[in-house]
């Protein structure tokens, strides 16, 4: 495995300063060796005017959050990030790599859930580059690496969970976002760390069943909860029945028998009950017959 390593570089402005006075002097050396007819120093001269110019191309520019790799005839010698004109070896070829933090928002995946039902799922992926060696060399294309890793991770992330938890504390992908959003970090990161790729977060960005089975399981979600809040309407009707009871035994406001309590419990389970407003019925009569 290649690692990043930092390249030996020199400041940009200070070698441009360098060559331009030996450029200089060099096209003074070389026009007084023509006049006194010097050989050797016309020699030295043009070969200073063919080295110079080609010192000038080792120049390059680094960008703020932005790493150039450099390789001389295909040895990696290093990654440059100091920001800035730098100079290096002429014959080293350069590589831009952002440093940058950058999204990646995948489509929506038609998958099956734990529980085999067909789902839609898509997911957004923040990532950076943290080995620019890595990324350069480990992987043929590590922007396309991340969104094939990312895909792959989001797939197999949707087949360990269930769309809804069916049982109390069971992780699924819509009620436990906190949860599922880390997993998939977790995943994702481990899928791309030999691509020098550091995941600073990702989250579910569209989660919805599938079109042929929407609509059925709309009517097992809006079922579900009818079921519940008639449980939590039961709860409380019982508790009121008591409480009621309760009330009239202690301040002696009348007698009943066991018979007329368990009508009296019925009435008010009706009335506490029912999904309709009750219509009252006075009794005018005597309380026995």
């Amino acid at each position: 495995m290649i690692c990043e390593q930092k390249a030996k570089t020199v400041p940009g402005y200070l070698m441009l300063s360098v060559l331009l006075i030996v450029l200089a002097l060099t096209i003074l050396l070389f026009i007084d060796s023509i006049r006194t007819s010097n050989g050797v120093a016309l020699a030295i001269a043009i070969v200073l005017l063919i080295v110079d110019p080609t010192l000038l191309f080792g120049l390059f520019v680094v960008n703020p959050n932005e790493g150039r790799v450099t390789q001389l005839f295909g040895k990696y010698t290093g990654t440059s990030k100091e920001p800035g004109l730098r100079w290096i070896n002429p014959f080293c070829t350069r590589k831009r790599v952002s440093l940058r933090v950058r999204n990646f928002e995948s489509g929506k995946l038609k998958v099956n859930d734990q529980d085999g039902n067909p789902i839609e799922i898509a997911a957004v992926v923040v990532w950076k580059v943290v080995d620019t060696a890595e990324a350069i060399f480990e992987v043929d294309d590590y922007e396309n690496f991340v969104e094939v890793q990312s895909e792959a991770a989001l797939r197999n992330l949707a087949t360990s969970y269930p769309y809804d938890a069916h049982e109390e504390d069971q992780i699924a992908l819509r009620s436990h976002t906190n949860e599922i959003a880390e997993h998939l970090r977790t995943e994702v990161q481990a899928r791309l760390a030999k691509a020098g790729v550091e995941v600073i977060e990702s989250r579910i960005s569209h989660l919805a069943y599938a079109p042929e089975i929407a609509s059925a399981m709309l009517q097992r979600q809006q079922a579900s909860a009818i079921i519940a809040a008639r449980q939590k309407i039961v709860e409380g009707a019982v508790g009121m029945v008591e409480m009621a009871l309760s009330q009239l035994s202690q301040h002696n406001v009348v007698e009943l028998d066991e018979e007329r309590k368990a009508a009296m419990v019925s009435n008010l389970l009706v009335v506490l009950c029912g999904d309709r407003d009750p219509q009252p019925v006075i009794n005018t009569g005597t309380l026995y017959n």
